[in-house]
């Protein structure tokens, strides 16, 4: 990613929450064109064994990458986005997005992000 400033190693970004509504998993599954019935039916998702629907990885995705480019602002290019999902994200629970810098290369910065939730860990990357 491209980085602007001062950027250091070690430099933490300001956390972003997330609240988790049907509205953003069923809009979040839809825009990115994800049909499963889990994103979207609460009795679909029940009958195969998850309390409720749940937030797809492209939403994250999304997510993760919007708190990088609010931070590091309009102009920042996201050249390589890894993340790895844990616990899920349900309806009425809060995501909150964490981010430290980890290396800076010029203009270009690596940083470690994390997501929690209520459950533990829901997305980690890079």
């Amino acid at each position: 990613m491209t980085a602007t400033g001062t950027t250091a190693p070690g430099d933490e970004l300001p956390p972003l929450t997330v609240p988790i509504t049907r509205t953003l998993i069923v809009a979040g599954a839809l825009a990115s064109r994800d049909y499963q019935d889990v994103h979207h039916d609460a009795e679909a998702a029940r009958e195969k064994g998850s309390p409720d629907i749940f937030m797809n990885i492209l939403t994250t995705n999304g997510l993760v990458g919007r708190y990088l480019t609010d931070h590091f602002g309009p102009h920042t290019v996201l050249r390589k986005l890894a993340i790895r999902l844990g616990v899920p994200n349900y309806p009425g629970d809060t995501m909150v997005l964490r981010g430290t810098v980890t290396a800076v290369e010029g203009a270009t910065a690596q940083v470690r992000i994390t997501g929690t939730n209520g459950l533990g860990h829901h997305v980690t990357g890079t």
